[in-house]
Parts: structure tokens; C-alpha cells; sequence
């Protein structure tokens, strides 16, 4: 079978999408990380760590340690059992000097790379992928390692290293649970989550997730100082790690953007910590660097970010839904309500009407920042967009289709998180977005683009990787890459999941786009 674009990009032919396939099928099995490899799994180059010393492996305080030493010791040889050192979490996180992995007792795939953990929202798209690929036993066991996480660690984390303890990532564990029960339909099982899923979604809804000022919820990770994994592991040729080359970015450069007396000191030439404290909380974003909120995004902590609320409406409904399906009406209600409230505050804080577009709002100014950036795709994939809404927004994709799919800011800035590189999630968000409104040429264009964009490039590398650029139709971006990490990481567990759904999509009449979107 072909798969036609309705732009001119050529044609795919099926031994393309059957290698393509393929590869996707036995990355899940490359990705996979179980007990058996907790000594692979414990092992982190983001870090340092001591040649010949053993890997630290942190247990809550919950966990009987000698429960998971006779789990460990059933999979692992002696040998590998030496080099693994069982630790029992502190109460205050921040006593953790010598960061290591964070146990988890069943199977779960990793992003790939340099990304040796499980993501919080990377989660998601993977488990798209791997129950298109039947994968049915692993995508559950996805969620339920999401389930421990809120219930041994506090929230569903960045990733599962002790350093990421303090920060969360975009709230997809709904919609996890969500596309599993449509697989399995097992209520007991859906019951049974019902009580995490609540204490999860309240991590956002009270401070300092919380902005009494709008109702509406902001990224706000805790900790103090630089994150370790950026400090130990992203530097230059010169040396310089990120915050180096961020505080030689202050020195020389004008910024109009926020006070940077905030977040850099000019007399001493040093961040502050409310620098570190935005730079975290970039990071539960699961954007990393980009300057949306500004460089660097430090000043995050102070907007209501469309993504993270239009993700919250969506968990309030999906929660409606479930206790729905479970006949328990009057739970429901009181979910639908708390969604249409939020409906109406991102109506009201973050649509832009003379823009046609959504943007983030920073309740301290009281003002939107007309920062284009793809989330505004969003709302339409929610089904949080009038058809005015929508059409305003569908407007402006001109803005940012490009040869390979759409980019993820119309800015320029030196960042992988801005043009001209794209991400397969805002691709996914978008392309749905398109489709459940309506727009399903405009869907199945976008889609064609980035699939074929990946099989071509996939021909070149043999893998498929983390971030392209959109413009170049090119997954050799490293030299565009100014701050953060600039490497491509191969494997690549979203991008995996988001090709094999489009790929999927693509195969199907338009008129299933728009229910699949729905």
C-alpha cells in the first residue's frame, strides 16, 4: 500500500513503511528495562560517578529492602548484584548527595540515548506505539510503574532518578490509563487507580502548582540549585556547562523579555535561585530550553502555560469519564464541572482572540506573551476550541507547516525547543487537534510531512531520533543547537509511538481521522 500526501511530498512505498515498522517493533524490545537490568538501567553518563564503585539504587521508605534484595537477587548474578548498593530514600530529598536510580519493580521502556529512565510524559506516546504494536502486557505495565511512582515517591516524576525527585512533567497518566481500559476493559482494574489518579491530579492543584489569581496551574518544580544532570553532563568542547555559557548569554546580551536581575547577579556574575528554580521547572515542562518564557525559559514559574492546562482539562474529563463508565454519576459531575470551569479560564486567560492564537499568560503583568509556539494546536486536540477558535487558529499554520511538519515556535533562538526543529509529540497534539476539528487535509498533510521527513532520514541513520529540523527536512541538527544538550538521541521512544499512530492514521479513511481524534 502507498501513502499519498495531498502536498507534493513523495510517495512512501510499502517495503519503506515495512522497515520502518520493523524497526519500531524491536525498539520496544531494546528500550525495555526490567529488574534483570538494573545494573544496565542504574548506570547514568548524565552524572558522575566513581570508576569501580557501586551504583546506587534508592528504595522508598515504604519498600521492605529485603523484599527487593530477594527480587534483585533472583534476576541478577552475584557479580552484578556487587555492583549495585540498595539505599533507603531520605525524608528530606535534598540530603541526597550521590544521585543514583530509583527502584521500580516492574518492566518499563526508556526514551533511548542518554535517556536511560522512564519519562514522565515520553511514557505516553511510547505506549501509543506499543499498543499499536500489541505490546498490550508492557503499555499496562506503563502505567502501573506510574501508579508506584505517585504512591512510593509523591507524583508521577520527570524521570526515575533521585534527582528528578522534585519535579513532575506534563499530566499524561489519565490518558494512559484511558487508551489501556479501551484495550482491556477491566473496571477492577480501573477502580483500583481511581484514588492515585485523584492524588496525582492534585499535585497541580494546589500551590505551588496553584495560582489562586487565575485557577489555573503553572509549572513550579522544587529543589535548590542546578539541576546535577545538567551540570554533570551538558558542557561544551570548551568545558563550559549550560549555566556557563546562560550567565555569558546575561552578561552580553540586552533582554527586554523579564527583570533579569531576577535571575542573574551582574556584581557577582551569578544566577540566582530563582534562575535554578525556573531552569527546574523548564524541565517538568518537558520542553527544556526554549525561549517561550522568555531566555531560557526562567520565567515559567510566573505563566499559566496552555499545555499544562489544556492537559489538566483533559484529565478532569477523562476522570468524568471514567467514573461514568463505572456508574457512579454523581463523581462524574463534579469532574465535568471542575473541566468546564477550566474551559472557561483558558477562554479567558489564554485565547487571543486578535491573534488567533492561544498563548500563555503571566498573571503578574496580567498579560498574554504573543509568544507563537505550537502548543497552541492544543486546545483544538482537547476539543476546547470553538469552530471560531479553531478556524482562527487553523488560520495561522502557515506560521509554522514546514517541508518536514510544523515547528515548534515561529522564533529562532539558538534553542532545540524553538524553530526550526520539530518534536514528534507537538506533531501528535497537532495533527489531533487539526482532525477533531475538521481539518482533516490540513492533518493528513502535516502528518505525511513529518512520516516521510522520518523514513527519509531513517534510511540515512538507520534509527529513529529524538528532534528533527523541520526546515532542512534533517536529523542533523546538533551544530544548530546553542544551549542545553545538543546531541541527537537515537532509539527514539516518542518518536516511535507518534509515527507508528500516523502511519496508522494515514492507512485509514479521513472520516476515522476525525473519530480517532475525538
Amino acid at each position: 500500500m502507498k501513502i499519498s500526501a495531498l502536498s507534493p511530498a513523495s510517495e512512501l512505498t510499502p517495503w519503506q513503511i515495512r522497515a520502518v515498522r520493523a524497526y519500531i517493533k524491536t525498539s520496544w524490545q531494546t528500550l525495555s528495562r526490567s529488574l534483570s537490568h538494573v545494573l544496565e538501567a542504574a548506570q547514568d553518563e548524565k552524572i558522575e560517578h566513581t570508576p569501580g564503585t557501586p551504583w546506587p539504587l534508592y528504595i522508598s521508605a515504604q519498600e521492605d529492602r529485603y523484599t527487593v534484595e530477594d527480587a534483585l537477587l533472583a534476576v541478577l548474578s552475584p557479580e552484578e548484584f556487587a555492583q549495585i548498593e540498595l539505599r533507603v530514600l531520605p525524608a528530606d530529598y535534598d540530603q541526597i548527595t550521590d544521585h543514583g536510580l530509583l527502584y521500580l519493580p516492574h518492566d518499563y521502556v526508556v526514551p533511548g540515548g542518554r535517556f536511560n529512565e522512564m519519562y514522565g510524559w515520553d511514557s505516553y506516546f511510547i505506549l501509543l506505539g506499543l499498543l499499536r504494536d500489541q505490546e498490550l502486557l508492557m503499555a499496562k505495565g506503563m502505567v502501573d510503574q506510574f501508579i508506584y511512582q505517585v504512591q512510593h515517591y509523591g507524583t508521577v516524576l520527570n524521570a526515575n532518578r533521585t534527582y528528578m525527585l522534585n519535579r513532575s512533567q506534563p499530566p499524561v497518566l489519565s490518558l494512559m490509563v484511558m487508551a489501556v481500559f479501551q484495550h482491556t476493559g477491566d473496571t477492577d482494574w480501573l477502580q483500583s487507580l481511581l484514588p492515585v489518579l485523584e492524588r496525582y491530579y492534585y499535585y497541580w492543584m494546589v500551590p505551588p502548582h496553584f495560582s489562586p489569581v487565575t485557577g489555573l496551574s503553572h509549572y513550579h518544580a522544587l529543589g535548590h540549585g542546578p539541576a546535577p544532570e545538567v551540570e554533570s553532563s551538558e558542557r561544551d568542547e570548551a568545558g563550559r556547562t549550560h549555566y556557563d555559557r546562560v550567565r555569558e548569554y546575561f552578561r552580553e546580551h540586552p533582554i527586554d523579555d523579564y527583570d533579569v536581575s531576577l535571575f542573574y547577579d551582574a556584581e557577582t556574575d551569578q544566577l540566582t535561585e530563582l534562575y535554578y528554580q525556573g531552569d527546574r521547572s523548564m524541565r517538568e515542562s518537558g520542553f527544556d530550553i526554549t525561549n517561550r518564557f522568555g531566555p531560557f525559559s526562567a520565567d515559567i514559574i510566573h505563566y499559566a502555560p496552555v499545555c499544562l492546562n489544556v492537559l489538566l482539562y483533559q484529565m478532569e474529563q477523562d476522570m468524568a469519564e471514567f467514573y461514568r463508565m463505572l456508574g457512579r454519576s454523581w463523581e462524574a459531575e463534579i469532574w465535568q464541572t471542575r473541566a468546564q470551569h477550566r474551559h472557561q479560564l483558558i477562554d479567558q486567560y489564554l485565547w487571543d482572540d486578535e491573534a488567533g492564537l492561544y498563548f500563555d499568560y503571566n498573571p503578574h503583568t496580567g498579560q498574554r506573551r504573543p509568544y507563537e509556539f505550537v502548543t497552541t494546536f492544543m486546545p483544538l486536540w482537547a476539543g476546547i476550541a470553538s469552530p471560531h477558535q479553531a478556524r482562527r487558529v487553523v488560520d495561522n499554520l502557515k506560521k509554522f507547516e514546514a517541508e518536514g511538519g510544523l515547528l515548534t515556535s515561529t522564533h529562532t533562538s539558538g534553542n532545540q525547543w524553538d524553530a526550526p526543529f520539530g518534536w514528534a509529540p507537538l506533531q501528535w497534539f497537532a495533527v489531533g487537534g487539526l482532525a477533531r476539528s475538521g481539518y482533516t487535509d490540513d492533518a493528513h498533510r502535516v502528518a505525511t510531512k513529518f512520516v516521510h521527513m522520518v523514513v527519509q532520514e531513517f534510511e540515512k541513520t538507520g534509527t529513529l531520533l529524538e528532534k528533527y529540523d523541520v526546515e532542512r527536512c534533517s536529523a542533523n541538527v546538533s551544530d544548530e543547537i546553542q544551549f542545553g544538550y545538543s546531541s541527537n538521541e537515537i532509539g527514539f521512544g516518542w518518536t516511535n509511538g507518534v509515527v507508528s499512530e500516523f502511519l496508522w492514521m494515514l492507512e485509514q479513511r479521513p472520516q476515522t481521522w476525525a473519530e480517532q481524534a475525538a
